[in-house]
């Protein structure tokens, strides 16, 4: 079933339109919320991905038949949060692959950060000839998927990520509390893109001073990927005067815009092909991957003429244990996503809390002086890597995982006894627009 194209798993789904899988402690198995989808609850239990995930939801937009998820991982520290990506997908395994990867990359990231939210990640699987770039179908589209998170009664909060924008927030705003990443008009944090692009380029201060290369100072670097966050991390980086930065992108606009705010600039900067690799074979000294992930991978890693890779985009490494060891057997040091690319969560996570300006709680991510911040989490991770002989992934991961399993100081297991009680009202059978 894995196989099955997306609209295919959605015609298998009628009439109910819905559909759940929830981890059972007890059976150590993942349940399926009819039996007709037992077979499917075991193919996605024998991904390599599949990692005890609590639960994951899908139900088709009636109006838009977009296929709406969301996926949960660990959240003993919290509600599982986490953005929603809005993007095109061929097959079922591809969506539930994206799901299960980024949801625990989530829980990594939150732990990492010391945020009480566990590991959620949404995903909306565009239909093929979606008018998507349409304002009134993004309007509707993104009203259904707030529609969707409310029925899920805060076992999910969402947030922004690929294919999602500022105003797309906006409007999943109308129609749940279970988000955040909402514009500053109505309350919220605004569009993180720059918090996300300094918090990397901290994590590259701390890698090249771990590996006794000094500052960023007279270095360059080069970039996949130059839209919001890319775009920010070059303005970074030349402020720490590097000597020159090597971009690419797919998007035009974006290197247009790129190279009308740095004239003055050793940038250069051009629109490659999707299929176009030639920015890995750029000298450099750090290379930034800022855009879709498992684009670090055995094609990829031999053309690397780098000694640091650190970038924005979610789980880079195409097979974690592979392609990180890789990497090291190259004298590459690789700094995973979940240590470097906090600022978007952290930026709008505790938006319920209220604004400060500037807010000690989000500037201390940026500070040396506090052991938690992300300069001082990437050196740690990268000396433990070299102290226990282990890949930065396996350093990186023990230290996110031992920290996830830290409880909610309120409400430990919180979303896990949401998921139960939405089990035993049959979530799945219910249409979207019915109170629960």
């Amino acid at each position: 079933m894995l196989d099955l194209d997306v609209e295919n798993f959605k015609a298998a789904l009628a009439p109910g339109r819905r559909a759940a899988f929830v981890f059972s402690p007890n059976a150590q198995a993942l349940v399926a919320s009819e039996p007709a989808l037992a077979p499917l609850a075991r193919a996605i239990s024998a991904m390599s991905d599949f990692d005890e995930h609590e639960a994951m939801f899908f139900e088709v937009d009636a109006r838009s038949g977009a296929l709406f998820t969301a996926f949960l991982h660990k959240t003993i520290r919290g509600q599982g949060a986490g953005g929603v990506r809005h993007w095109s997908y061929p097959t079922l395994g591809d969506v539930v692959r994206d799901g299960l990867r980024l949801s625990r990359g989530m829980g990594r990231k939150n732990a990492l950060a010391g945020l009480f939210w566990g590991g959620g990640k949404g995903v909306i699987a565009s239909p093929k000839g979606a008018p998507s770039a349409d304002p009134e179908y993004r309007r509707a589209l993104y009203r259904d998927y707030g529609r969707f998170i409310t029925s899920l009664a805060g076992a999910y909060v969402t947030a922004e990520d690929v294919g999602t924008m500022p105003d797309d927030m906006a409007e999943i705003f109308r129609t749940t509390r279970f988000v955040t990443c909402i514009p500053r008009a109505a309350g919220g944090s605004g569009n993180p893109s720059h918090a996300t692009a300094k918090g990397v380029v901290c994590a590259m201060e701390a890698a090249l001073e771990q590996r006794g290369m000094g500052t960023l100072a007279g270095k360059r670097v080069g970039l996949q990927g130059v839209g919001n966050v890319g775009g920010s991390m070059i303005g970074e980086l030349f402020d720490r005067g590097v000597a020159h930065v090597e971009a690419v992108d797919t998007n035009a606009g974006h290197v247009s815009a790129v190279a009308q705010r740095f004239p003055d600039k050793s940038l250069r900067v051009r629109v490659v092909d999707p299929a176009d690799l030639s920015i890995f074979d750029t000298p450099c000294d750090v290379f930034a991957p800022n855009a879709l992930g498992a684009i670090l991978n055995p094609r990829t890693i031999p053309r690397l003429a780098c000694n640091v890779v650190c970038g924005a985009a979610n789980n880079q490494l195409e097979d974690e244990r592979r392609d990180d060891k890789a990497l090291r057997d190259r004298g590459i040091t690789y700094v995973p996503d979940f240590v470097a690319n906090r600022m978007g969560i952290v930026s709008c996570a505790n938006e319920q809390y209220g604004s400060i300006e500037p807010d000690p709680a989000i500037l201390r991510h940026f500070s040396r002086d506090w052991d938690g911040g992300i300069f001082e989490i990437t050196r740690r991770v990268l000396a433990d890597a070299d102290r226990r002989g282990v890949t930065t992934s396996e350093a990186a991961t023990a230290l996110a995982d031992a920290l996830s399993l830290v409880p909610h100081p309120i409400f430990p297991h919180r979303a896990r006894h949401i998921v139960e009680s939405l089990s035993k009202s049959r979530w799945h059978a219910r249409s979207s627009d019915e109170p629960r």
